[in-house]
């Protein structure tokens, strides 16, 4: 860990306040719901999160936004709805995104109002990723299962 301390200080720098715990992919028909709610939860447990709907500027060029928003982030969650797998499907943006989070050590599905088994018909990839599942936990737990989460790997790498 030592030795990759020079390099952490250097991608601090490079993003200096914009470094954020978490980038929250979703479908643009959950922004106004399950998102908000997912992202609402976060910022409740102290997670500092990329949204979309407070992280892009009117006249901004989105995607170069979420790209912004992928490389200053540390972890990647993706709220896995049944609007999501439409526009997965679809190979829109949110495509592109889990494209991009699927490189990534740490990713954390959120399954909401679908199951593991609708997501793997769709992204086996992520399907094969340990995540979290609104139908046994709350958003507020799931929330709080993450902020523990993004705790002890901001532990691990200070």
């Amino acid at each position: 860990m030592t030795a990759l301390a020079p390099i952490r200080s250097a991608i601090e720098k490079r993003t200096g306040h914009d470094l954020r715990d978490v980038f929250l992919c979703h479908a643009w028909d959950d922004r106004k719901d399950a998102a908000k709610d997912l992202h609402d939860e976060l910022e409740a447990e102290n997670v500092s999160v990329w949204f979309s709907e407070k992280d892009v500027a009117l006249g901004v060029p989105l995607l170069r936004a979420i790209d912004k928003g992928l490389a200053k982030s540390r972890a990647g969650i993706v709220l896995v709805t049944p609007a999501l797998l439409k526009r997965l499907e679809a190979e829109g943006i949110a495509d592109k995104e889990l494209s991009a989070l699927l490189a990534r050590d740490l990713l954390i599905p959120v399954v909401h109002n679908t199951t593991y088994d609708d997501l793997r018909e769709i992204s086996p990839l992520l399907a094969s990723r340990s995540g979290l599942d609104t139908s046994e936990d709350s958003m507020a737990e799931v929330a709080l299962k993450i902020a523990e989460l993004v705790d002890l790997v901001s532990t691990a790498a200070a």
